[in-house]
């Protein structure tokens, strides 16, 4: 056990690494290194390249938006062979609605219990 929490903190800690690199050494906003993290994730998934380092780093590979780009395809991936072209529209949000959905949940509930304000 010990061990595959070393790697996945490892594996999540250079992936994170690399976004603060880019946050402190180029021009790019967050929002477009987040993007970036997520097309960067379908891109390495098509290739076939995520799927191994998921593997090898579980919740180090899996949590970031990497991972998140990675769900997207394997559920586009998945959808196709099931229904067909309309899974191309469908297979994403199938397979990560979960995520989605408790995003949303608990952003929420953080909202209700700390009381934002606005700037």
């Amino acid at each position: 056990m010990l061990w595959s929490l070393l790697k996945a903190f490892v594996v999540g800690g250079a992936i994170c690494a690399i976004g603060e690199v880019l946050v402190l050494k180029t021009k790019l906003t967050p929002a477009r290194i987040l993007v970036g993290y997520i097309v960067a994730g379908v891109i390495l998934s098509a290739l076939g390249l995520y799927a191994p380092l998921a593997e090898f780093a579980g919740a180090g590979a899996t949590v970031p938006l990497t991972g998140f780009g990675h769900a997207l395809t394997n559920g586009v991936k998945k959808a196709v062979q099931e229904i067909g072209f309309m899974g191309a529209f469908t297979g994403g949000l199938t397979s990560t609605a979960a995520g989605i959905a408790a995003a949303v949940f608990f952003g929420s509930l953080a909202a209700l219990v700390f009381k934002p304000k606005a700037k």
